[in-house]
């Protein structure tokens, strides 16, 4: 969801990224990358039912027109015929500026793991640590009305075996999603014998390369 809640992760700087990447590429690569910064306030102070306000507001935001990707993102993905996003507004849009020339693959599959509101009267917090709880109890089991973590993980595995087969057929792709999303595909990479270049954090433009021979 948020900037640090999706959400847990600390920031990664880019340049530490890139530097495993100047060895010759393997056969398939698979490049998960967290869309810039959504044009929304990322830490109002709220309650709980603010931030489940919050949380439609920000799956609804678009990209920050202020908010370019770094130059190393778009290296990354300037050879790409085709770029798979989630389709919410700020990851399609983020795709867009990132790889004006590719084609955009939106596909729901690829959105964000959803986050609970808990119900916590009287307490007032800015909304990534609202996040962070909200991913905690999530995980922990409490999931009113919306996606469990059995079937994000479900979800994650889907998602990786179409990016799997786009990377057996064209050598590279990339996806534009989400943090925590992301987190969970790769997750699901490593087990079939990718390598990662990378971690996965809280960063806008946040980029995780995995690699198989």
């Amino acid at each position: 969801m948020t900037s640090q809640a999706s959400l847990a992760f600390a920031d990664l700087p880019v340049a530490p990224l890139l530097r495993p990447l100047a060895r010759t590429r393997a056969a398939e690569r698979i490049i998960l990358i967290r869309h810039g910064r959504p044009h929304i306030d990322i830490a109002p102070r709220t309650g709980h039912s603010g931030f489940r306000d919050y949380i439609d507001a920000y799956e609804e935001a678009g990209l920050d027109p202020a908010d370019a990707p770094p130059e190393e993102i778009q290296d990354l993905v300037k050879e790409l015929a085709a770029v798979f996003t989630s389709g919410k507004p700020r990851a399609a849009q983020s795709a867009r500026v990132l790889a004006p020339g590719a084609e955009l693959i939106a596909d729901p599959l690829f959105a964000e793991a959803p986050l609970p509101s808990p119900r916590i009267p009287l307490l007032r917090m800015k909304v990534p640590k609202w996040a962070v709880i909200a991913r905690i109890l999530w995980h922990a089991g409490y999931h009113p009305e919306i996606e469990t973590y059995t079937s994000a993980k479900r979800r994650a595995q889907d998602a990786a075996g179409i990016l799997m087969a786009r990377a057996k057929s064209q050598g590279a792709v990339a996806l534009v999603a989400h943090g925590y999303f992301n987190f969970l595909i790769g997750r699901e990479l490593k087990t079939h014998g990718f390598a990662k270049s990378g971690s996965h954090r809280a960063k806008f433009w946040n980029a995780v390369v995995y690699e198989r021979d």
